[in-house]
């Protein structure tokens, strides 16, 4: 029996709304992005778009329509990008799939709102001639001014913010070894009336208050909090999100198998030999401990590589990620070695029944899965396995299953071939397996 001792999972603030109320609140504050995030997906034409702001004659045609100014078009459209209502394909913009979901699920909508939540130093530009490394700790120490807001469950003066934000910079520039900002200038800078060098004064109070503001501000603008005269108090919204971020870090140290820590991969391999239920759990785990977008990415990464059952295994790991996967999932369709993953993946989020999805996939995908499948059992099972795995081709019959595993092309065909012939206790059926090994290995008929 197990003795891991898990710690309890937060619980949420006192006085925290209903969901629906929270949705609504994140909906006001999302009200323009929506907007024009409706006018792209509305638009006559395609609508030319980039990581970089609106084109401008776009602009000019959704400030038109939308009777805003041209500054409110820039922030909602940064706003709907970072919040999933928009899509970028190219060069070319697209309504998201929350765009979609926007005016019936909840869910959805909080998801949306706490990915600006997340983004807002991106939300509200840093003040120019700061050095990026100060903002980059900034933005590191800022959970811990959120903690505080959240702890005090009211108004909290920004002197006490500040306080804490000038320790948490500390603290990083200490683990890191790093000379605080400002330091070792005072050689550079002299009196105009001696010409001689000065000391110049210590200037990381004032670039940590600027700090400050810009956090302050950044997070105001995201609904987060509010700012009064000299103080600042966490929204409903803001201290939710806090919480949520609180949880998240509750569930990831109750990782039972203990693999928070570890790559993808190494935590896919790890996962192996679970059974659903701990599997399930142990992915809810290593994605609590990372951004969304960037756990994605890591397990598609996986997914591309030459393993297969690492391979089925990263797509298990994105039905628990569920709808916020599903543009990323969507856009590697087109990757061969993922397609019928992909497809699998999209039909069951889309309200498939999982024993019904397999009907989506042409022959030719149900093949080249069939054939991916038993490598991963060929590398990882046991041989019991393979020969069982005989019963799931679509084929019907070994001959013909044979000769479209022949014409499929799939890169393990002859060692899974060879591996099966190996296997199967029925030495005809064997004989004719290797047969077909030989022809793929030697490419004859």
């Amino acid at each position: 029996m197990s003795t891991r001792r898990t710690r309890p999972a937060p619980r949420p603030p006192e006085g925290t709304p209903p969901r629906t109320e929270l949705a609504r609140q994140a909906r006001a504050v999302l009200a323009d992005a929506v907007r024009i995030a409706h006018w792209a997906a509305g638009a006559p034409a395609p609508v030319p778009g980039s990581a970089a702001p609106l084109a401008t004659q776009a602009l000019e045609r959704a400030a038109t329509a939308l009777e805003l100014s041209p500054a409110q078009v820039r922030a909602g459209w940064d706003r709907a990008r970072l919040a999933g209502l928009i899509e970028l394909h190219g060069d070319t913009a697209r309504p998201g799939w929350r765009l979609r979901a926007w005016d019936r699920d909840d869910s959805a909508v909080l998801r949306g709102w706490v990915a600006l939540f997340d983004a807002w130093s991106l939300v509200h530009a840093a003040p120019e001639g700061i050095e990026t490394g100060a903002v980059a700790e900034a933005v590191e120490a800022v959970p811990q001014v959120l903690s505080l807001l959240q702890l005090s469950a009211g108004p909290v003066a920004v002197p006490a913010l500040l306080d804490l934000l000038a320790q948490r910079i500390a603290e990083l520039q200490e683990e890191r070894c790093e000379v605080p900002y400002g330091a070792g200038r005072a050689a550079t800078e002299s009196t105009p009336a001696t010409g001689r060098p000065a000391p110049a004064p210590d200037r990381s109070a004032d670039l940590d208050a600027l700090l400050l503001d810009w956090a302050l501000e950044g997070l105001a603008a995201v609904g987060a909090l509010t700012l009064g005269n000299g103080h600042a108090t966490l929204t409903p919204l803001g201290n939710w999100a806090v919480w949520v971020k609180l949880e998240q870090i509750c569930v990831a140290a109750q990782s039972p198998a203990g693999n928070i820590e570890q790559s993808a991969a190494d935590m896919l391999l790890g996962c192996a030999r679970l059974t659903p239920g701990p599997a399930r759990a142990e992915y809810r785990a290593w994605l609590a401990a990372r951004t969304v977008g960037s756990a994605v990415a890591e397990l598609l990464a996986v997914a591309r590589g030459e393993d297969a059952l690492l391979r089925g295994l990263a797509f298990e790991a994105l039905r628990v990620v569920g709808a916020p996967a599903e543009p990323e999932v969507r856009a590697v369709v087109t990757h061969p070695s993922l397609r019928p993953y992909a497809l699998l993946w999209l039909a069951e989020y889309e309200g498939a029944d999982p024993d019904d999805a397999q009907e989506i996939l042409s022959r030719e995908e149900a093949t080249w899965l069939w054939v991916d499948t038993a490598a991963a059992v060929a590398d990882h099972g046991e041989t019991g396995l393979l020969v069982r795995h005989l019963d799931s081709a679509v084929q019907g019959t070994v001959p013909a299953l044979l000769d479209e595993v022949r014409a499929v092309g799939h890169p393990r065909t002859v060692q899974v071939l060879v591996a099966l012939a190996a296997a199967h206790p029925d030495p005809a059926l064997a004989k004719a397996v290797r047969r077909a090994a030989f022809q793929v290995h030697t490419g004859g008929a």
